[in-house]
């Protein structure tokens, strides 16, 4: 039996109902932080074309996710995948240089049989979803020279997910694979660093593929076979499908703008705060790799460029001590954010463009106007697996996203993730109507 075989196995026959306590803890982290993100996100200029767009163009009854209008199992998909990729603090692993997440949640909301399963079926599928997608996304990578974005592999996830749910035999399930991998957007991720849009990382896309190959392969529309998955060149990669767990090396952001970043927003922050006064920096120095130098906005206008510029994330996290919805939406353009965003040079290091992409780090050098230099220790971005934030943290990056949509519907979902695999599906899916923010305020 091949790798390829086995993993259609798992995907087709995997009791969903049966995940250990640690697989369990960590499903429900990461839909925790998902939807404290989509939340969040809903005051967005994105969110708000995104749901006008499925609305009028994918017309259904599937609710959409945190929004009044309603829209197709498609429609749904799309909207899910880029409202979360709205707001940039959703989880990724590294080696794919991605997001699984970001698809795989709205892609099972999507369908009305999710309202039949189980909490427990639930937090199962959405564990296998991670499973199958941070193998296509290291095996898109692997064989492939362009870099492109998450929708491009994350899409296997969802139709793994989503053809699982529909109960598609093994025929169908290969051609979903292989539609998903086939229509899944190839997009170039750095055009989107270069020139920070609402594009984002294809995810709404890869959402909507995913989830329309199932329900083309469930008529009967055939597909080519899936390579990232069926090409014996990368068996290696799906090999460990059923001893080695890739929910774990998912990362939980510290801050709602781009991981690349974040390393350099640590790094000034390990810096006593007593040796950053902002009054007496003449520039900021950060020493990072390549692709994080890339992050070049000074002045950003949008809430895109703000979630893709360094300096600016730097500026923030210099100025308040850390990075928050307003810093990417309310407060752009404040004067004194764009003065020290005007001082920070980045350069990039042959040590740190080295260990990309499993390793992202940045040094910083605060050079202050008597003439010292104040040097940081390098550092990485917190919450990877091994740095990770704690329950704690999470739950109230839950809260401080979601309360401002949501008011004390918040605390309600938090309840109900606690201990969601004792309950039906639809104890969560009750909660997920529109957002009701309180004070009107837009990013």
């Amino acid at each position: 039996m091949t790798a390829c075989d086995r993993v259609l196995d798992a995907i087709q026959g995997r009791p969903l109902d049966a995940l250990p306590p640690p697989q369990l803890s960590q499903a429900k982290r990461c839909l925790l932080d998902l939807l404290g993100v989509a939340a969040g996100a809903t005051a967005t200029p994105l969110a708000s074309h995104a749901s006008r767009y499925v609305a009028s163009q994918h017309g259904g009854e599937r609710p959409l996710l945190f929004t009044a209008a309603t829209a197709s199992p498609t429609g749904v998909a799309l909207h899910g995948g880029w409202l979360i990729d709205a707001l940039d603090a959703h989880d990724g692993q590294v080696l794919t240089k991605g997001h699984c997440g970001v698809a795989l949640l709205p892609g099972l909301l999507a369908l009305a049989e999710i309202e039949d399963t189980s909490g427990h079926e639930f937090l199962g599928l959405l564990a296998l979803g991670y499973e199958v997608a941070t193998r296509a996304g290291i095996a898109l990578h692997a064989s492939s020279p362009d870099y492109h974005t998450s929708g491009a592999w994350n899409a296997l996830g969802v139709a793994a997910v989503t053809a699982r749910l529909r109960g598609l035999d093994r025929e169908r399930l290969g051609h979903a694979l292989g539609i998903a991998e086939f229509y899944g957007p190839r997009s170039q991720m750095m055009r989107c660093i270069d020139h920070p849009t609402m594009l984002k990382d294809g995810s709404g896309w890869g959402a909507m593929g995913g989830v329309a190959a199932t329900l083309l392969a469930e008529d009967g529309f055939t597909g080519a076979p899936a390579v990232s998955l069926m090409s014996e060149d990368l068996d290696h990669i799906w090999s460990d499908f059923d001893t080695r767990d890739y929910l774990f090396d998912q990362y939980f952001k510290a801050y709602p703008v781009c991981r690349w970043a974040q390393p350099a927003v640590e790094a000034v922050l390990a810096i006593p705060a007593h040796q950053r006064r902002v009054e007496a920096i003449e520039r900021i120095e950060i020493v990072t790799f390549h692709e994080a130098r890339r992050l070049h906005s000074i002045e950003p206008s949008t809430t895109e460029a703000a979630q893709y510029s360094l300096p600016w994330s730097v500026a923030c996290a210099l100025d308040r001590g850390t990075i928050d919805v307003a810093g990417i939406g309310e407060d752009l353009g404040d004067p004194a954010l764009c003065a020290l965003a005007r001082r920070v040079e980045v350069t990039e290091s042959d040590e740190f463009n080295g260990v990309f992409p499993a390793e992202r780090w940045a040094r910083a050098r605060l050079h202050l106007r008597d003439g010292q230099v104040i040097e940081s220790p390098a550092m990485e971005a917190r919450g990877n697996p091994h740095n990770p934030l704690s329950d704690d943290e999470i739950g109230d990056k839950f809260l401080t996203l979601a309360r401002p949509a949501l008011g004390d519907r918040a605390e309600s979902i938090a309840a109900v993730i606690s201990d969601l695999e004792r309950r039906p599906t639809t104890d969560l899916l009750r909660l997920l109507g529109p957002a009701t923010p309180s004070d009107g305020t837009s990013l």
